[in-house]
């Protein structure tokens, strides 16, 4: 698979397939054979359904000769991530937990969902880790993703697997989750644009608990190397489902936002969302990254934001607010049979432990408290966004780190001398999980050849001005030729 077709983007190969430029079947034996070369050095994709994956290709390649109505993906291939997204008979470790080598679970997550139906080819699955709750990708069972900038360091999660498979060019774009940055933090680490749309845009149809995407607000969106391939899958992802209480009942496309103008915008600039430490070879990118948007023809001006809680009790609160979504699902386990937290206790991280731990101690009035705290950051949020079509901060406060050797990364515990949680601390991402914000990562730079990005946070539901910010972002500061670093890499 030459570079050029393995970094082509999605909006791209699916308009040659319908032109008939290029094979369904001729471009998925080519992804195969490329993750099969390069996929073992990176530890991106965990499962791979290959033969499912040509038998698809085929049905699209019969699709194009029958007259066949033809998907906005048709034929595009893709993969879904191994945390809580599935498809019926496909393996569901939840991050790889070892007691979950041979589960699976008999539904489909919305992305497989949708993008089977919109004609998109899955491959497999994306590595992630343990039940999502950190910011880094690793776990027992499989291992580190290994960042494909630089494979010593890791690629940043949770859905680091999928970033890590689209930054090497073994697809054009995957699934993320995003419970506190998750589709954010790979993409910033692995140089890709991530995107997270507001709540309700994209439907969660899991069950037994349709309201379990609230604590904090969990989403499903796309990892890609382009703004336009963002705007496509979420095209397809979005779209009122009766099955979420909370899906809005809109059919905006997006696909042409990403060419907008922005001239005139007011666009509010946070160095440190007022409580992060960041550090300060990060800070100089961004800073330099946002003037884009003055170029663009937008205003850009820097703001204070003043929080009542430090960032270390806010990471506390993301922890807490995600516990008992976790809880339901572990006791749902265990009705079925898998005591995790007995008799497989050891197949969890420590860190995850005490969490849990302290999530069957949480009172009433503890969850009480914690929303109060949570619509702090929400209010604080609103009060920019209010004079503001866009706030603007680097999506981490840190670059990648090392990846251990025992199943067990996590981030920095300090940055410039402040001690943060090494589990989600230095994400300046979830505080958009607890007020429902349309939020993206675009890649801003780098330093010493390791991506760093910035975010870009919308007001609610205005997730055409994300996306059309994001494009205008692109066309003055192009990051694609950095992928070259990535396609050159040596394959140890």
């Amino acid at each position: 698979m030459s570079d050029d077709l393995a970094y082509a983007p999605a909006t791209e190969l699916a308009a040659r397939i319908r032109r008939r430029d290029l094979s369904p079947v001729e471009l998925i034996d080519a992804v195969i054979t490329r993750i099969e070369a390069r996929n073992p050095s990176l530890n991106a994709l965990v499962f791979t359904a290959f033969d499912e994956a040509r038998e698809r290709a085929q049905q699209a390649e019969r699709a194009l000769t029958s007259g066949d109505a033809l998907g906005p993906m048709h034929g595009v291939p893709t993969a879904i991530k191994d945390l809580f997204d599935f498809k019926p008979g496909w393996p569901a470790t939840l991050g790889g937990v070892r007691a979950l080598r041979d589960f699976s679970v008999p539904a489909y997550c919305t992305y497989a969902e949708r993008m089977e139906a919109a004609g998109a080819v899955l491959v497999g699955k994306t590595n992630s880790p343990v039940m999502g709750f950190r910011g880094t990708c690793d776990n027992y069972l499989f291992g580190p993703s290994r960042n494909p900038f630089d494979t010593t360091k890791n690629t940043g999660g949770s859905s680091g697997g999928s970033a890590a498979a689209v930054a090497d060019g073994l697809l054009p774009l995957a699934e993320g989750t995003d419970g506190g940055g998750s589709i954010r933090i790979p993409a910033a680490w692995c140089g890709l644009y991530g995107y997270k749309a507001s709540f309700g845009r994209v439907p969660y149809t899991a069950r037994p608990n349709a309201f379990g995407a609230l604590n904090p607000f969990l989403f499903e969106g796309p990892l890609t190397r382009t703004v336009d391939d963002a705007a496509l899958a979420l095209d397809v992802l979005a779209g009122y489902d009766d099955r979420d209480p909370f899906a809005l009942d809109d059919s905006t496309s997006f696909a042409g936002a990403t060419r907008r103008s922005i001239s005139g915008w007011r666009i509010a600039y946070s160095p440190d969302f007022g409580v992060y430490p960041v550090d300060r070879r990060v800070a100089a990118v961004v800073e330099q990254a946002v003037q884009a948007f003055q170029e663009a023809g937008a205003v850009v001006e820097e703001v204070d934001l003043t929080f009542d809680y430090d960032q270390r009790e806010l990471s506390d609160l993301w922890c807490r607010l995600i516990l008992p979504l976790n809880i339901e699902g572990l006791e749902g386990l265990k009705a079925q049979g898998l005591d995790l937290l007995g008799e497989h206790r050891d197949s969890f991280p420590p860190e995850y432990l005490r969490w849990i731990d302290e999530g069957f101690r949480l009172s009433a009035q503890d969850v009480l408290r914690d929303q109060r705290m949570r619509t702090h950051v929400y209010d604080q949020i609103q009060q920019v966004l209010r004079s503001h079509e866009l706030l603007v901060t680097p999506t981490l406060a840190a670059l990648p780190v090392e990846n251990a050797d025992d199943g067990n990364t996590v981030g920095p515990s300090s940055i410039e001398g402040v001690e943060v949680d090494p589990l989600i601390g230095w994400c300046l991402t979830y505080f958009t999980n607890f007020s429902g914000h349309p939020a993206a990562s675009i890649p801003a730079g780098d330093v010493g050849g390791l991506p760093v990005g910035m975010q870009l946070i919308g007001r609610r539901y205005a997730d055409a001005d994300v996306l059309a910010a994001s494009g205008a972002y692109e066309r003055l500061r192009p990051w694609h030729d950095a992928y070259g670093r990535c396609a050159g890499r040596p394959l140890n």
